[in-house]
């Protein structure tokens, strides 16, 4: 009987443990509005990799423009640049038609000459842009001879069955990841240099509501649904409620977690971490710990009442 008592109080103690991490995880990540799965999007190898780079946010469409050219000739790579500015100026033209719909919708009205004055700032952004890209010309062509070479190598039956190349090649891809991002950082920002041009005319309360305009993007949207996961998860963990339901939702997300980091690829990170507490999610979904210590013990008696199938239930009596 003591040692019955002993482990209900362990494993209770298990399970508010593992469910403030994750509570505690999940509600800073929603307090800081800067967080973003960007990072570990990044670090992702393996199959899963892919997957989940998919929705790392782009300045521009560098995907089908500068990061599809399939000869590293100065003029294919010229003219790639050319149709990723421009795939940026259109977004930069999108972004001020919204900005000046929302704020017309908030009763406001545009100052003399705004037309001009929006056209003029977007045709100064532009210009800097162009003067980026004549700038960088050499480096981009070489990063794109450097891209094509790396696809070369992805193909070939080395990268498959030699460890050294598979870390060769990962190296290199964090090389020229850390290229686009630099020549995307400096075109974000040329965007906010944009952005400052126009709020120069609009009142504070204006600049706040203009600043509603920029469409929330996939990897937001994800993000904000993990963080809310985790939370919810965390929170039911720790009173108790649907116990088993939580500790294996969990369990997926740390599953999705760990199949980022195969640990038998040489670039992987480290997920042991990760494994115990699965190891001790798990225990918790095998064992009826919130109906010993949790909102569950009040929760399942009613839902056994109100199940509409009793075949469960007469299995249980």
């Amino acid at each position: 009987m003591r040692t019955a008592v002993v482990v209900t109080a362990a494993l209770t103690f298990l399970r508010i443990v593992i469910g403030l991490h994750f509570f505690l995880e999940g509600s800073s990540h929603l307090r800081d509005p800067s967080w973003s799965s960007v990072g570990f999007r990044k670090a992702a190898v393996g199959p899963l990799a892919p997957l989940l780079k998919a929705d790392l946010p782009e300045t521009g469409d560098w995907k089908n423009t500068l990061g599809k050219v399939q000869n590293a000739d100065p003029v294919n790579v010229v003219n790639a640049a050319g149709s990723w500015r421009t795939s940026l100026v259109e977004k930069w033209k999108r972004l001020g038609v919204r900005r000046e719909n929302v704020l017309r919708a908030s009763g406001w009205t545009p100052p003399e000459n705004w037309s001009a004055i929006s056209s003029t700032a977007i045709e100064a952004a532009d210009k800097k842009l162009a003067l980026m890209l004549d700038d960088a010309q050499e480096d981009l062509v070489d990063y794109c001879r450097q891209v094509i070479r790396l696809r070369e190598t992805e193909k070939s039956a080395m990268a498959q069955d030699l460890p050294f190349m598979r870390d060769r090649i990962a190296t290199k891809q964090r090389e020229l990841a850390g290229q686009k991002a630099g020549w995307m950082g400096e075109a974000d920002a040329v965007g906010r240099e944009l952005v400052t041009a126009w709020n120069e005319k609009l009142s504070a309360q204006d600049r706040r509501r203009a600043a509603a305009a920029v469409e929330p993007t996939r990897l937001w949207r994800a993000d904000r649904f993990v963080s809310w996961s985790l939370t919810t998860i965390g929170a039911c963990l720790v009173v108790g409620l649907l116990t088993k339901f939580n500790a294996m939702g969990g369990v997926f997300f740390l599953l999705s977690v760990v199949a980022s980091q195969p640990f038998w690829l040489p670039a992987a990170q480290s997920t042991y971490e990760q494994w115990v507490e699965i190891a001790g999610l798990l225990v918790l979904a095998s064992a009826p710990l919130g109906a010993w210590a949790g909102v569950d013990a009040f929760l399942m008696p009613i839902l056994r009442k109100w199940c509409p199938s009793k075949m469960c239930c007469k299995s249980k009596q």
